[in-house]
This record gives C-alpha cells, structure tokens and sequence, in this order.
C-alpha cells in the first residue's frame, strides 16, 4: 500500500510524504503505482522547475519513498504557485485514493 501524508500549516501545504508500493499489480505493469508516481513526481518537478522553489526533496525508489518540503521564506507568487500544484496534487491523490482505497492511503494533517 502507498501512503500519501500531506501536512498542512496556517491552511497551506507544505509537506508531501508518500511511501510504499500499491501492490496493486505485478511490479512494472501496477497501474496505480505508476499513477500516483506520476502524478507527485511532476508535482515536484513544478514546484522545483516552475515555481522555482528550492524546496527539500528526497527520494528513495527501492522502497517507494518521497519526500518534499516547501521551505519557509519563499515569496508571495511562489506561495501562489505551490499551493496551486500542491492542491491539484491532493486532488489527483485524493481521487487515485477514492477509487483504491485497499492500495492507496490518503491523510492531511494540520500543524
């Protein structure tokens, strides 16, 4: 199962973890481990590329493990721009958990 934590502070997220493989399917051919993957991965790379925030980034592949932290300081527009690609994540995140739960976990925390 992957697990997918958003942690929120003042309403604005500004953690995303996720962690583990879906099991959904044959490792290679798991179709919702390929769209969550996909879905954070260009999460981050509009955070980095697009907004062009230099936020914490760390990942592992092995053992399906993502991390991104937006780091305090950054301006007015960029706190615009990652909150629109990071809702729009949660959303993607959000649905992928709706239709497979058994295989996709979804929690937002508040700080």
């Amino acid at each position: 199962m992957t697990k997918a934590v958003f942690t929120r502070k003042q309403g604005r997220i500004i953690r995303i973890e996720c962690e583990g493989h879906t099991g959904y399917g044959v490792e290679g051919e798991d179709i919702v481990c390929a769209a969550i993957s996909s879905i954070v991965q260009t999460a981050v790379l509009g955070v980095l590329g697009v907004a062009l925030v230099n936020a914490r980034y760390e990942v592992d592949d092995r053992r399906g493990y993502l991390l991104l932290e937006i780091p305090e300081g950054i301006t007015k527009e960029q706190k615009h721009d990652v909150q629109v690609i990071l809702q729009t994540l949660l959303l993607g995140v959000s649905d992928l958990h709706e239709a497979y739960s058994n295989f996709v976990r979804l929690e937002v925390k508040e700080l």
